[in-house]
Order: C-alpha cells, then structure tokens, then sequence
C-alpha cells in the first residue's frame, strides 16, 4: 500500500477577496512538483465565493470537471446553451471535451457559496461537450457511501473515466469499508468535515488522503464526519 499524506493546512491558498480558494493540488499561481496529481486527478480546490460574485466565462477542453456545492447556489451558463442552479446536495459535471466555454457565479448576492470544484483527467480526448446534473438526498448517505459520479451507473453522473466519487456521512464510531473499483486504480480521501481513520491513518477536516496498491479501505468515523472518495485510474494513457 502507498500513502500521500496531504494535511489541509500543506495546501496552497489564494484569496482574491471575492474569491478564497485552497488548492490539495498544484493550480494558478500555486506550484509544488510533489503535488501535481493524484493518477487522473488534477485538480481539487476548496472554494468560497462572495455574494453575486463567481468565475466570468472562460474556456477548458478535454477535462472532466465536478462540482459539488457544500452551502449555497452556483450559477451555472455555458456555450451549449445550459442555464442552470446548482444548489447544495446537487452534483454537477462538465464534460469539456474538444472545447466550451462556461460561466459560475454566486447564485445569491446576500451569501456566500462554498463549493468542491475537481478536475479529472479524461478516458477519451475531444468528445462532444457534455453536461449532467443530479441531486442527491443526503439521508441515503447516512452511515453509508453514496456513489454520486460514475461512468457505469445510472444513478451517479457520468464521467468519462473510469473513476467514481462516494459520498458519505458517517457518525460517530461507524465503521465501514471501501473496495477499490478496478485493480489499477486508487482513492484519494477529502475529508470535508470532522475527522477519520483511514487505513489506520488518522485525518482531520480538509486533510487529504492518496491510498494506492491496495484493494480495501478500511474507514472509521473518529467524529460525526463527511467523506468524499474519489477512486480513479493511476496510470495515464494518453
């Protein structure tokens, strides 16, 4: 089994003042050559944005990109012609593909929005761009693990990867355990609120964990705590 240790307070941080962003990987002006990736996962910034404030429209080809508000509204627009709310609980997914432009703005001028955005590296390049939203009631992640992104399950958004994201919300002394979708494959654990053993590795709020080469994990909540799994290829083929 192989361990990246990523403590939150290890990320990189920017703030903007509309915008307050830590970034688990190398993003903008953050660079560390340690902290590149994780397999196909590039990117995963933990954002704030001010009321009525966001990202103006800009471009991304050949990304998968996910974004899982924790508290508030995003707006979404894109150049296929999408206009739509992403609100709490929602999970939402662009496939930028051989090219599109998109827009997220703070829904609400009278609070902030706080939001996962994660990029993932894609299966296949230059496929037609693609949108998926669902929302999902967090009572069925209640002491159990959610799968929200998949490339194989109607119930979870699509990605075009092999990689799938799992929610959970777990009490306090639950214990429960993961298995690994493909052999190649790894998790990279976010803890997004309250704290986790992992594998015998103890994680706080907004700790990060890459787990390789192993099959299982074993997870235990050391408080009432909010995982975020995210299983993905290790290996690139480009």
């Amino acid at each position: 089994m192989k361990t990246e240790l990523h403590k939150a307070s290890s990320r990189g941080h920017a703030n903007h003042g509309w915008l307050n962003s830590y970034h688990t990987f190398s993003f903008a002006a953050y660079y560390d050559s340690s902290r590149i990736r994780f397999g196909a996962l590039r990117v995963l910034n933990d954002d704030t944005v001010k009321g009525g404030m966001g990202f103006g429209k800009h471009p991304h080809d050949n990304m998968e990109i996910v974004s899982i508000p924790l508290f508030g509204d995003l707006h979404h627009q894109d150049s296929t012609g999408r206009d739509k709310i992403i609100r709490q609980h929602d999970v939402q997914i662009m496939s930028a593909g051989s090219g599109i432009e998109h827009s997220e703005i703070n829904a609400n001028r009278d609070k902030e929005v706080k939001f996962l955005q994660i990029w993932v590296l894609p299966k296949e390049q230059n496929i037609q761009p693609r949108y998926d939203q669902k929302s999902f009631n967090p009572e069925n992640r209640q002491d159990k693990l959610l799968t929200v992104v998949a490339p194989d399950d109607d119930n979870a958004v699509w990605i075009n990867q092999d990689a799938w994201f799992t929610l959970g919300n777990l009490s306090k002394n639950f214990k429960t355990s993961y298995s690994v979708h493909k052999k190649n494959n790894g998790v990279y654990v976010f803890v997004i609120k309250g704290n986790v053993t992992i594998n015998d590795i103890s994680l706080n709020e907004r700790d990060g964990l890459g787990i390789s080469e192993t099959s299982t994990l074993n997870i235990f909540a050391d408080s009432n705590a909010e995982i975020l799994l995210i299983d993905v290829p290790m290996q690139i083929i480009s």
